[in-house]
């Protein structure tokens, strides 16, 4: 995962870039056998260690995901942290540092 935070006025614009399959469990592979489901489920973004971003997601996002949220009231030095969870019981937490946009 790669994560980028910068402060922008009085906003911070979070982005996250995830590697993962999300795969819907519907597509075939050259054998004509279907590939098993495996997705994210979970996604919860924190600030500090509180809770600003919280979603379910499911089979409809694509493959290798984008994500890009802001936040009011975060500062430099602040922490952003974003953990996911998918289907098959796999995680990843990756934080960052809240810095000054150019």
């Amino acid at each position: 995962m790669k994560m980028r935070a910068l402060l922008k006025d009085d906003f911070v614009e979070v982005k996250v870039l995830m590697s993962h399959p999300m795969e819907t469990g519907r597509r075939k592979n050259n054998f004509a056998q279907l590939i098993p489901a495996h997705f994210i489920q979970l996604l919860t973004a924190t600030l500090s260690g509180k809770t600003v971003l919280e979603a379910q997601w499911g089979t409809g996002i694509s493959k290798n995901p984008y994500l890009t949220f802001r936040l009011k009231g975060a500062k430099i030095g602040d922490v952003v942290e974003v953990t996911w969870h998918d289907n098959l019981g796999k995680s990843t937490v990756q934080s960052v540092i809240v810095t000054q946009a150019l």
